[in-house]
């Protein structure tokens, strides 16, 4: 069988395409990457927002429409949005072969003869991929270190799709990070749902330093980055690594949210304002020429005009390297989806607006000290690239030049800059 993957929603989701790719193809099956070539299309869908729940719909009737067509014969359905929906993915859609949970993923190359829904609960352990691609460009990757989520955040239901916290144990993604050196990848970006949680369920607190010690050993891995940190739990022995191995960005992922105490209350953040700019301050005091990114929902219910000023104000204050804005989505699901003074659409719409518009004057001021300077970079393509405060896909680019070959690490001179993109001098 001939099959193409649409692969929807995250960098976690992504890694599970890969993993179930990869059985298949050691099934005998191929992976294609023409859809007119494909026997059969497999959609992995997030099922994260209701806008994550369209995309998915609108690639399965896109699907669909080929099937009856006739280009494809078949089409099947998996992730996020069949775990939070179960059957009712079939019953809207009765033309889809096959509908299967994460858990099945596991054994694909048995169940995709069959038809309906196959729908196993999520597994209670999480292990290494016996088999494993990459659908990154070569040089990069990113390996799960966990997967689900006991944080219970009054806004998320990702803790309903993907289950409680699962880490793999230390050894098996050792093996994992081996067998990716071994295919020629440089950078590794590490995530879960909440990175520095991991280790709590299997060794009865979180062993994340530990795993870095071990981790940064093996031979051929160049650069590893490390996503989805949770304020509270980055410890000043995080930090200190980051800072002392070379191998390790100095660079961390920090979803933040908001700054605002009564709404990271109401948003069941487990760390109030005062412990989010210790953190910040102790990761710059420890961390040289740290880039910190993060994230920020505006219009959670509730959030006045002042509450949205100070958030403002601490965004121009912390100057982050890379912002994500959300506005805030009453997602049902979520226990903030039955709060009371809900934000309208053109409030959020506004708010979002203006703390972009913050931020690209943080921007501004980021890149006004980045001229001249010589800065670690890596090369996705010749003339494409990232600096070290860029994690792919969802951060800023820079071009080089002149052609230097892809997957290259070394520095460069940044000449100008506008906003998220940078240019650099290749020596």
């Amino acid at each position: 069988m001939n099959f193409f993957i649409i692969s929807l929603g995250c960098p976690k989701n992504l890694t599970d395409s890969e993993d179930f790719s990869a059985r298949l193809i050691a099934h005998g099956h191929n992976l294609v990457f023409d859809i007119k070539e494909a026997d059969a299309v497999l959609i992995n869908t997030c099922g994260f927002l209701a806008s994550s729940l369209k995309e998915a719909e609108q690639n399965i009737v896109y699907a669909l429409k080929l099937k009856k067509e006739g280009k494809i014969k078949k089409v099947f359905v998996t992730g996020c949005m069949v775990e939070r929906l179960g059957k009712k993915v079939m019953q809207k859609f009765p033309q889809i072969d096959l509908t299967f949970s994460i858990k099945a993923q596991e054994n694909i190359e048995n169940i995709l003869s069959k038809h309906g829904s196959v729908l196993p609960s999520l597994p209670k352990t999480l292990h290494a991929p016996e088999f494993k691609m990459g659908l990154t460009l070569p040089h990069t990757a990113y390996l799960k270190i966990a997967d689900g989520c006991n944080n219970r955040c009054s806004y998320c239901t990702i803790p309903f799709i993907r289950g409680v916290y699962r880490s793999k144990p230390i050894e098996e993604i050792i093996e994992e990070a081996k067998t990716m050196a071994k295919a020629g990848v440089k950078e590794i970006n590490l995530i879960a749902q909440d990175t520095t949680s991991y280790g709590q369920d299997l060794y009865g607190k979180p062993k994340l330093e530990n795993l870095l010690k071990k981790i940064v050993k093996i031979k051929g891995l160049e650069r590893f980055r490390i996503m989805y940190a949770y304020p509270h739990r980055v410890t000043k022995e995080l930090a200190k690594i980051i800072a002392g191995e070379e191998k390790i960005y100095p660079y961390l992922d920090l979803p933040l949210q908001h700054i605002s105490a009564p709404i990271l209350k109401a948003m069941n953040r487990h760390c109030g304002p005062e412990q989010i700019k210790e953190v910040l301050s102790m990761l710059r005091q420890t961390v040289k020429n740290i880039a910190i990114r993060t994230n920020f929902i505006v219009g959670f219910p509730g959030e006045t005009e002042r509450q949205f000023e100070e958030l403002k104000q601490f965004v121009n204050e912390f100057k982050f390297d890379n912002v994500a804005v959300f506005e805030y989505f009453r997602e049902k699901g979520a226990s903030s989806y039955n709060f009371k003074n809900q934000i309208s659409a053109q409030t959020k719409c506004r708010r979002a607006l203006e703390l972009e518009a913050v931020q690209s004057r943080v921007v501004d001021d980021i890149n006004k000290k980045l001229i001249g300077k010589n800065i670690e970079v890596i090369s996705d393509t010749p003339l494409l690239g990232r600096t070290y405060k860029d994690a792919p896909d969802i951060d800023g680019t820079v071009t080089f030049n002149k052609p230097v070959e892809a997957g290259k690490i070394f520095k460069a001179k940044i000449i100008s800059a506008a906003g998220y993109q940078r240019k650099a001098k290749v020596k």
